[in-house]
């Protein structure tokens, strides 16, 4: 196998050629750090690699392959990439502000410490936006974070540093995390597939809740079973959450290898209240659900009543900006608008009262339908710096007109996977959509979207820039 298509091979199918002694641990981050260091100065996926703490891990997962081990971790020496809003041990975590450059984590993250403990081997921090809180990826004092299938857009946000990192083959598979769309817009910026676990699934330890429970940790994976596999090991209760799940009956990746019964499937190319998405974005739900159609799956247009939800939702989104506790003065203007904007005690608690309200209908909307796909984003990939010129206030309304389909499903804590379908014929970016599922119901989200990949697989496409 040529050092390109190693590179781009699913993390499962990586885990098992080390198995097998066909490759190496150490070979496979030799290969990342190469690729990283020749192609990463023009992609700014990373903010940080960890080569010498990456490559004693995997000399030591490799020396360790020469012995008799019973058992190895399922990612045994598979390289990943971690977000720099998750704490990695004595590895810098800026949270995409420069104020933090030099901040060093003393501890990881929980979905870090299941990570490590699934055997993976990590190459590095991926870059976010400022504290998360925007879709695309250009955090002043750093540079901006692009699209591998053209450099000129956004790779998305705020997982953009992960979403860009995967597609160019700079890691095998890659960890998000989602309060608005971070994971689900990215998957669909650079053609991935990117899962929002269901709130409780993945634990958020050692913190114990952020804005009232609508960020997640979740996968981004070349395939549907890669990011069902890397869903297994985060997922999981850590004593004190404020929120958890009981553990699937089966794991997460058996659902990738087994076809779903007939369902019952809602769809729509228009949400309200913001109203139609671009051309693009709904031929790309009206193709997915011609196929789920052919597939035998009941399809019915309908969508639940999104109205009330945004002006709560902002409020919320908001206080993100003042949680850290940062200074307002050294934030990004954007932000620093956000912290000024942000509502009194008081005002926050009825935002969530409101929000609650209403995810109790968009969840009630799912007493008939088994899952509903959506566009991810209202129209195709911004330009880098496309609104760097705008006012925050036309800044905001953009940003809530593009991301629209993603918030309703973090209020209510819905799972959702944003799927590859193809490509836009005017950009050769790629499209997709989301399908999002009942409380809970990852596996039948999981089988839905392997069940689309069979019939339309997507893995064979790369783009030309990550083939050097």
């Amino acid at each position: 196998m040529n050092k390109i298509d190693l590179a781009f091979t699913p993390a499962l199918e990586q885990a098992r050629l080390i198995r097998t002694k066909e490759v190496s641990p150490i070979e496979l981050v030799e290969l990342y750090l190469e690729r990283i260091q020749q192609l990463d100065p023009q992609l700014g996926s990373y903010f940080t690699v960890i080569a010498d703490k990456a490559l004693a891990d995997a000399k030591a997962k490799t020396e360790a392959l020469a012995g008799d081990i019973p058992e190895l971790p399922p990612f045994f020496g598979v390289p990943i990439s971690i977000k720099d809003l998750n704490p990695v041990a004595d590895v810098r975590c800026t949270y995409g502000s420069p104020v933090l450059m030099d901040k060093i984590a003393t501890h990881d993250d929980a979905v870090v410490t299941r990570i490590k403990h699934a055997g993976f081997i990590i190459l590095g921090k991926t870059a976010a936006s400022e504290l998360g809180s925007l879709p695309y990826t250009e955090p002043v004092g750093f540079p901006p974070a692009r699209n591998p299938w053209n450099l000129d857009y956004t790779p998305g946000g705020s997982s953009g540093g992960a979403a860009a990192s995967l597609a160019a083959g700079l890691c095998a598979i890659a960890q998000g995390s989602d309060g608005g769309g971070s994971i689900r817009g990215p998957a669909f910026c650079c053609g991935l597939v990117g899962i929002k676990p269901a709130r409780g699934r993945v634990s958020y330890a050692p913190v114990g809740d952020y804005l009232n429970g609508i960020a997640t940790n979740g996968p981004l994976g070349r395939t549907v079973a890669d990011a069902a596999a890397l869903l297994d090991v985060m997922s999981g209760y850590v004593t004190g959450d404020p929120y958890w799940l009981p553990n699937p009956e089966k794991p997460f990746i058996a659902a990738a290898q087994q076809p779903p019964a007939a369902l019952r499937v809602a769809f729509s190319t228009s949400i309200p209240p913001v109203g139609d998405a671009h051309e693009v974005c709904q031929q790309a739900v009206l193709e997915t659900v011609q196929l789920l159609e052919g597939m035998g799956h009941v399809v019915e247009q309908a969508c639940p009543d999104f109205n009330g939800l945004i002006e709560p939702f902002v409020k919320i989104w908001q206080a993100g900006a003042v949680a850290p506790g940062i200074p307002p003065q050294v934030l990004s203007p954007m932000n620093r608008w956000n912290a000024e904007q942000s509502a009194s005690a008081g005002q926050y608690l009825q935002a969530v009262a409101q929000m609650q309200i209403v995810s109790r209908q968009i969840v009630g909307f799912f007493n008939n339908y088994d899952a509903l796909v959506l566009p991810v984003y209202m129209h195709p990939q911004i330009r880098i710096g496309e609104y760097a010129d705008l006012s925050p206030e036309e800044t905001l309304q953009k940003i809530i007109f593009w991301v629209a389909p993603c918030p309703p499903f973090n209020a209510s804590g819905l799972p959702s996977i944003a799927i590859p379908t193809g490509f836009d014929s005017t950009t050769g970016l790629p499209v997709g959509v989301q399908i999002v599922g009942r409380p809970a119901a990852e596996a039948t989200l999981i089988a839905i979207a392997a069940q689309l990949e069979a019939a339309k697989p997507w893995i064979q496409h790369r783009p030309a820039f990550a083939l050097g």
